[in-house]
């Protein structure tokens, strides 16, 4: 990988000590983890006793005072694991849902939520997609009624990434009927409440070592104190979340498609055929290197916009042209390293199978390619 200015010696060191966590702890089981469907919650401990779910979150509140570009060389180097799934369930636990507990949170919910997250010792999901409703946040149907010093939680969630097992949802409801957008509310639930249930653990296509699941709300009861941020202002707060999730998310494709060419580079330096390397094919090598390019023109489209996330600047045209680019490219270069591998790259539990059918979920998640488009022509006055 080429060397970046965005880098220091520090953040390469800590680069080391996440790719030989990777490669000692991570990759040895994924091929276990993908066929069970689900990862062990150790291993989510153990990333909390090494220090790596808290990277870029403050000391005090049991984070260990990075910047943002750490979290984009752990979200780098657990892509090397060779497989989607597991990189995005801790995504999930470090960029998605704990974020908007430390920007909007109470020191209450600090304690109680971020920093057992942070710990390792509590899974979190996050609660946004319904059956009726994928990108219309603004329609969400999940209510949210108070009734004295508490609120009565009524709803349904779907493609929820952790939900199984999660120990709190960061969940999206709506608190004020009638006020679209206005009307959105973000509430702490914790999974053990009465009334909330997971109706089924969902089967995937890929990102199969990161359970999803299908959720449940039947009168759940939470104090008043779960409230995160203002009443009727969630739909802000998400869309906040929302643009760091995206940046996260085109960081993580971007490193996928990184493994996959280098995998595709060294097949074509030592398969044989026809007496030679089949690198030495020009179509092969032109094909490497189109890939190579393309990776690395939005490697640096990803890391400029960092550097500006990384300032308290949400430059969402940006973000949205890099999670577009950076997903386009993984579909892009998975595709072509498997036909490099041929026929072996087909075979069910080959590494650039699994990769192939795990990235197409970056031009899904996290709002689609079309979503994208749409946020950079308004960003653009059309």
């Amino acid at each position: 990988m080429t060397r970046s200015p965005f880098f220091t010696r520090e953040h390469e060191e800590l680069r080391k000590a996440i790719r030989k966590f990777v490669a000692k702890e991570v990759t040895p089981h994924i091929d276990e983890w993908e066929e069970k469907g689900e990862f062990p919650l150790e291993i989510v401990r153990r990333m909390g006793e090494l220090g790596f779910l808290g990277l870029r979150y403050p000391v005090e509140v049991g984070g260990q005072g990075g910047d943002y570009f750490m979290s984009l060389i752990l979200a780098e180097e657990l892509a090397r694991c060779g497989a989607g799934g597991f990189p995005m369930a801790m995504a999930v636990q470090v960029e998605m849902a704990t974020p908007p507990i430390m920007e909007f949170g109470t020191k209450d919910q600090h304690e109680r939520f971020l920093r057992p997250a942070i710990r390792g010792d509590k899974l979190a999901a996050l609660g946004i997609t319904e059956p009726n409703h994928g990108s219309d946040v603004a329609s969400i149907e999940t209510r949210a009624v108070r009734d004295g010093d508490e609120w009565v939680i009524n709803g349904s969630k779907t493609f929820i990434t952790n939900g199984p097992r999660a120990d709190f949802v960061v969940l999206v409801t709506r608190t004020s009927p009638g006020k679209g957008y206005k009307g959105i509310s973000l509430f702490l639930v914790e999974t053990d409440r009465p009334g909330f249930s997971v109706s089924r653990k969902l089967d995937k296509v890929g990102m199969r070592s990161s359970d999803t699941a299908e959720l449940i709300l039947e009168d759940v009861r939470v104090p008043h104190a779960n409230l995160l941020g203002e009443e009727g202002k969630g739909f802000y707060h998400i869309m906040w979340e929302l643009q760091g999730e995206r940046l996260i998310g085109a960081a993580g494709a971007v490193a996928i498609a990184q493994h996959a060419y280098e995998m595709a580079l060294d097949y074509a330096k030592n398969r044989q055929a026809f007496g030679r390397p089949i690198g030495q094919n020009q179509a092969v090598s032109h094909l490497l290197a189109e890939m190579a390019t393309r990776i690395e023109a939005a490697r640096q489209l990803t890391y400029a916009t960092a550097y500006r996330f990384s300032r308290g600047e949400v430059p969402s045209k940006e973000i949205s042209m890099a999670k577009l680019e950076g997903a386009r490219v993984a579909c892009w270069v998975a595709d072509r390293a498997l036909q490099i591998f041929g026929g072996s790259g087909y075979m069910a539990k080959n590494r650039i199978e699994r990769i192939w059918r795990d990235v197409r979920l970056y031009r899904i998640g996290g709002g689609t390619d079309q979503v994208m488009k749409e946020i950079i022509a308004k960003e653009m006055g059309l």
